[in-house]
C-alpha cells in the first residue's frame, strides 16, 4: 500500500515537472512571413505598375510633359490620358507617312521625278556658271516635249532674266532676288510687267503648281508681253 502511494506521489511530481516544448520553428516561420509581406509590399516591388519600365522616346517625352503639368500647374492627369495622347500621336505619324508615300508614288508622275532632279542640277550650275552660258532655248523645248509645263515656266523666267541682263537692264547674279531686280529696272512699263511674271513664276514654281497646256499658254502670254516692251 505504501509502495503504491509513493509511486503515485512520484508520478505526480514528475508530471508537474513536464515542460511543453514550443515549436519555435513555427513561430519563426510566421514572423518571417509577416516580415516578408512588409518588406516586399513596397511600390518598387509592384510589377503591375508600368512606371520605371523601359519606354521609348515618345513615351518618355509625354511622361515628361505630364510631369511638367503636374509640377507647374498642379494638373494631375489620369493614365488613360497618357495612353490616349500616345495613341493619337502614333496615328498622326502613321497618317503623315501614308500621305508622303501616296504623294511620292501616286501623286507624282514618273517623268516629273527626273525633271525635278534635272532642275536641282540646274540650280547648282546657276551658282557656278553665268546665265548667258546656258542654252535655255534647248532646255525650254525639252521641257515642252516632255509636257513638263511647270519646268517650262522655270526656263521662261530664266530666259527673261537673261534677256534683261543682255540689255543691261539688270545686273544678273544668282544670289539676287526678284525684288532686287525690280529695283534695278528703271522703265516703269518693264518693271510692272516683270513684277507680274515674277509673281506668276513664284506661284507656279515655288508653289509647286501643276500646269496643263492650256494654263501654260495663258502664262506664256505674260512672258511674251514683257519681251515685246524690252528694247531689241
Amino acid at each position: 500500500m505504501f509502495s503504491l502511494y509513493t509511486s503515485l506521489v512520484f508520478c505526480q511530481r514528475e508530471g508537474d515537472s513536464i515542460v511543453l516544448k514550443v515549436d519555435k520553428e513555427q513561430v519563426l516561420t510566421s514572423r518571417s512571413l509577416s516580415e516578408l509581406n512588409e518588406t516586399y509590399n513596397g511600390e518598387e516591388f509592384n510589377y503591375d505598375v508600368n512606371e520605371g519600365e523601359a519606354q521609348n522616346l515618345l513615351a518618355r517625352a509625354i511622361n515628361w510633359f505630364f510631369d511638367l503639368l503636374k509640377n507647374t500647374f498642379g494638373i494631375d492627369l489620369p493614365p488613360e490620358a497618357f495612353r490616349l495622347l500616345e495613341y493619337l500621336i502614333y496615328i498622326l505619324m502613321a497618317a503623315l507617312v501614308i500621305y508622303l508615300l501616296v504623294k511620292f508614288f501616286i501623286g507624282e508622275k514618273f517623268s516629273s521625278i527626273f525633271s525635278k532632279k534635272a532642275t536641282t542640277l540646274l540650280d547648282i550650275n546657276l551658282s557656278e556658271e553665268h546665265i548667258e552660258n546656258l542654252d535655255l532655248d534647248a532646255l525650254l523645248q525639252s521641257a515642252l516635249v516632255q509636257k513638263d509645263y511647270r519646268l517650262a515656266i522655270r526656263f521662261q523666267y530664266l530666259k527673261t532674266l537673261k534677256l534683261l541682263s543682255q540689255k543691261n537692264i539688270i545686273d544678273w547674279h544668282y544670289e539676287k532676288t526678284n525684288l532686287d531686280y525690280q529695283r534695278e529696272i528703271q522703265t516703269p512699263k518693264i518693271r510692272s510687267l516683270f513684277t507680274d511674271v515674277s509673281y506668276l513664276y513664284d506661284y507656279i514654281w515655288y508653289g509647286e503648281q501643276e500646269l496643263d497646256e492650256t494654263k501654260y499658254n495663258a502664262a506664256d502670254i505674260k512672258f511674251t508681253a514683257l519681251k515685246t516692251v524690252i528694247p531689241q
